[in-house]
């Protein structure tokens, strides 16, 4: 009897070390497994674009241009921003193509028509973004808005020249005639005085201090991109606030 017992117990001794091996090995193998995190999760922690940085930046440079206007652009802008009594010619204007990352974590291409004085500099304040993936939402002519700045605004679209008169000062132009300013995300960065801001959209962005994606703040990458060759932000005027809106004096004669 007491032979038995002791096979029996080693045969539960045996079967209880081979159960604890093989708990160990499981164990050892699942710790030594790599995570997986889902990828849109990784890329939005990130910031990051799925696609292959290295290979993009460096074919990206290409696609950031400046030129004369052609005819193509010309019948795009005559008569809806640019007109005859504009105090800039059309061949004082340079049409600019940049890339850009968009709220949608993506590349995107823009177009700007600047004046050609300042069209180089442009070229490298937008690679700057660019390469900080500083997001901005989109980059349209405002000429597919009727030229009018309101829709622009509304529809938080990025742009440059656009012949008009500053609002609710009439018969002073805006900067934007001369193709010497550039509002950049007007929801995020509206126009603020008083108690009226533009875009109405804006009002969630009334808070600076509240910091969200594709807003302009001192210190921050966009505004030293511009404010180091120059530019004057609006974000710091005193009479009122234009968050959007960057512009450089420049000798126009």
């Amino acid at each position: 009897m007491k032979k038995k017992f002791m096979i029996s117990a080693i045969l539960i001794f045996i079967s209880l070390a081979s159960l604890s091996f093989v708990i160990i090995k499981i164990t050892t193998i699942k710790s030594n497994a790599p995570v997986s995190i889902n990828r849109d999760i990784k890329d939005e922690l990130l910031d990051k674009d799925p696609v292959d940085q290295g290979m993009l930046e460096e074919e990206g440079q290409d696609n950031f241009t400046h030129q004369p206007l052609t005819s193509e652009v010309i019948n795009r802008i005559k008569g809806v921003s640019w007109k005859e009594e504009a105090p800039v010619g059309l061949s004082d204007l340079s049409y600019v193509q940049v890339l850009h990352w968009g709220f949608d974590h993506r590349e995107h291409t823009g177009e700007l028509i600047v004046h050609k004085r300042v069209a180089e500099e442009i070229i490298q304040i937008f690679k700057e973004l660019y390469e900080a993936r500083f997001p901005i939402e989109k980059i349209k002519l405002i000429d597919e808005y009727g030229a009018d700045d309101g829709l622009s605004m509304e529809d938080n679209n990025t742009s440059a020249f656009c012949f008009r008169e500053i609002e609710g000062k009439k018969g002073i132009l805006s900067k934007h005639s001369y193709g010497i300013a550039i509002d950049i995300n007007p929801v995020q960065n509206p126009h603020i005085k008083g108690q009226k801001i533009s875009p109405t959209a804006g009002e969630e962005y009334r808070d600076r201090e509240n910091v969200r994606k594709g807003m302009i703040v001192k210190d921050g990458i966009c505004y030293r991109t511009f404010k180091e060759r120059g530019w004057t932000w609006g974000g710091e005027w005193k009479s009122l606030k234009d968050y959007q809106h960057f512009q450089k004096e420049i000798d126009l004669d």
